[in-house]
């Protein structure tokens, strides 16, 4: 996806969210700012993939600040909010007893949901203490755009790559019913701290790495996948996938730009950019499966 002038303050709307987690320092919280909005008079290009500039803005935003990771705490309510939901998820999905179709398409819905756990997006208000009203609620609703049927054909070999903490407890309801098909599952993580993203240390800690058959990351903390970031056996893990399995906008962002195979869009519209690049509204909950045959 590229670049949109829309960008531009939703950006810098999220570097000062992000500077008042880290700090009370008003001083520091402005040169935080402005130095941020030199990394974007130099780099903006409506041509640019937008999260290839949000990785360079957000990084700045973290070197003035002196903080490698000012969402961490917010991490940590993250994952207490998910986990109180994830029983009665669970319940949900398996309720009357379904066919493995339905389990899976319900297992989906649950992970998309999920991806509400996204903090500093404008006009996108997530909070810790709402998500089991929100869940609820969308679980009802269902998925506004629903290729789960075609994606269930293609689960032999899946490349997933993981967005947020907190949904991460959700994608491990996908990776339950992947594995009882007989499927074999790569997981992608972020190679260090970014915004509220998983990483390996909450893989480790929480062991969703023993849900799965292998960890990747994406070799840095950058925003969504930068292919010139990502490790060789990344892309090799890609390129040989029945299906990619991508959550969120982020992953969105920078897969869009490439030709990969069957890639699954798995995520919440939040952003009015995102979903228009989609072509869809904002606001849906979305299993989109593209460059598919």
């Amino acid at each position: 996806m590229k670049m949109n002038p829309r960008c531009i303050y939703c950006l810098l709307s999220r570097v000062h969210f992000q500077s008042k987690l880290s700090t009370d320092d008003e001083d520091l919280i402005n040169k935080t700012i402005h130095e941020c909005l030199g990394v974007m008079n130099k780099y903006y290009d409506p041509e640019a993939v937008s999260a290839s500039i949000a990785t360079k803005i957000h990084r700045k935003c973290y070197e003035v600040l002196g903080d490698k990771d000012p969402y961490a705490g917010t991490k940590k309510l993250i994952n207490r909010s998910a986990l109180k939901v994830l029983t009665e998820a669970k319940q949900k999905i398996y309720e009357n007893s379904p066919e493995d179709r339905e389990v899976f398409r319900r297992a989906v819905l649950s992970s998309v949901i999920a991806n509400y756990f996204d903090f500093g997006i404008m006009g996108f208000n997530a909070s810790e203490v709402g998500f089991e009203t929100v869940f609820m609620k969308l679980f009802e609703h269902g998925l506004d755009v629903d290729d789960t049927s075609k994606m269930f054909g293609l689960l032999q070999n899946v490349v997933y790559i993981a967005d947020n903490c907190g949904e991460i407890f959700f994608d491990m309801l996908v990776f339950d019913v992947i594995k009882k098909l007989g499927g074999k599952i790569k997981l992608v993580v972020r190679g260090g701290p970014i915004l509220t993203d998983v990483t390996l240390e909450e893989v480790k800690k929480f062991e969703v790495d023993k849900k799965v058959d292998q960890v990747l990351t994406t070799g840095s903390n950058a925003i969504g996948v930068l292919i010139e970031e990502a490790p060789a056996e990344l892309l090799k893990a890609m390129k040989d996938a029945t299906l990619i399995i991508s959550k969120g906008m982020a992953n969105y962002e920078t897969l869009s730009e490439h030709n990969f195979g069957p890639t699954a869009y798995m995520l919440l519209t939040k952003c009015e950019c995102v979903a228009e690049d989609l072509g869809l509204e904002q606001g849906l909950v979305v299993a989109k499966l593209m460059n598919y045959p």
